[in-house]
């Protein structure tokens, strides 16, 4: 096991600086998922981190090694890719095994070490069969193992789930979290999807235009977000932003899921009006589009109001977001509760 240090990398291609300051510590043994929409340096810092790319400036640490000058095969590191890059004319065997017969590894020891991660992935049936006889969820195995079988240090993972349906995508990502926990080695993860990110990693790193904008657990990512960008990247619908309602550009945040519809007169809460524009039932719940005077509401509920109607909506105070000029989070003091008093009652 092992753990990465980023200090101060700077990455350049031509005039476009993808990431500017990077400073980042993997810690050994965890599950780090570097997420966020296409372009945001996610990619290009785990390439840097595997050596198929150089930094324009700063340093790479594995462990304390400074590995900028280090070549990618001696780094220690296994790379697992979106398109599982498998050798299409040799068995999944020949697959497995082509590494350690390049370093030339003794049969005898090949031999144990693909019979050891094969059983922990499931293909000991299908070692003859070649990439092309095999589902794209056994072909994601055949390159794990691959992986796997040079027992590296640190595995990097680059959007290996994105090829898969949505059911299968959902059966890998429990294979992988029980994958982490049985090697115990450093993973490194990357992704645009926040569900792959909340659900396999016990540490996020949000990323936008190469800048970290949070790095905390996906419980604090989504209970305690530190600004705007990371409160409606992460949650599925977004968190509601309404913007104009208070003095000095400040911002109020909800979860849809934490809106009532209607709330009793006597209730203490942030209320304003709505009008249910569409309603979309996904079983248990029902998500509703409401239009206000501040803007679009999203809304996520058991509960259920007539298509088409006036509403009111509410929110506790605590459970309510403020962030200041600049979209950071800040704190709801007395004076900004008062404003939200105040508009409540209008």
């Amino acid at each position: 096991m092992s753990s990465i240090t980023l200090t101060n990398v700077k990455k350049v291609y031509g005039e476009d600086v993808i990431i500017p300051d990077l400073n980042l510590v993997i810690e050994d043994g965890s599950f780090t998922v570097l997420v966020g929409p296409s372009g945001c340096g996610k990619s290009t810092t785990l390439r840097m981190i595997a050596g198929l790319e150089g930094p324009t400036s700063g340093n790479i640490y594995i462990d304390d090694q400074d590995v900028v000058n280090v070549a990618p095969g001696k780094r220690g590191i296994a790379m697992v890719f979106q398109n599982y890059a498998l050798y299409p004319t040799m068995t999944v065997k020949q697959n497995i095994e082509f590494g350690l017969v390049n370093k030339k590894v003794p049969k005898a020891e090949r031999e144990k070490l693909i019979k050891e991660v094969c059983e922990i992935v499931g293909l000991e049936k299908y070692l003859s069969r070649k990439p092309g006889q095999l589902s794209g969820g056994q072909r994601q195995r055949v390159a794990l193992a691959r992986a796997m079988v040079k027992k590296p240090k640190v595995f990097l993972m680059d959007e290996p789930l994105s090829n898969l349906d949505a059911k299968l995508r959902a059966a890998m990502r429990v294979e992988l979290i029980q994958l982490h926990k049985r090697l115990g080695t450093t993973f490194i993860y990357v992704t645009h999807d926040q569900v792959e990110a909340m659900s396999m990693g016990d540490n996020i790193v949000l990323m936008d235009k190469g800048i970290i904008m949070q790095r905390s657990s996906p419980r604090d990512m989504y209970n305690d977000p530190q600004n705007v960008y990371t409160a409606q990247f992460i949650g599925t619908p977004p968190m509601n932003i309404v913007r104009d309602l208070l003095l000095d550009n400040y911002s109020i945040g909800f979860r849809p899921e934490k809106i009532t519809l209607n709330p009793d007169a006597g209730e203490d809460m942030f209320r304003i009006k709505g009008h249910v524009m569409t309603k979309e039932h996904l079983g248990s719940e029902i998500n509703y589009s409401i239009t206000t005077e501040y803007g679009l509401v999203m809304a996520k509920l058991e509960q259920e109001v007539a298509d088409d109607c006036d509403v009111m909506i509410g929110v506790d105070y605590a459970n309510l977001y403020i962030f200041d000029q600049n979209d950071n989070r800040t704190e709801l003091d007395a004076n900004i509760k008062k404003a939200l008093i105040a508009v409540s009652a209008q």
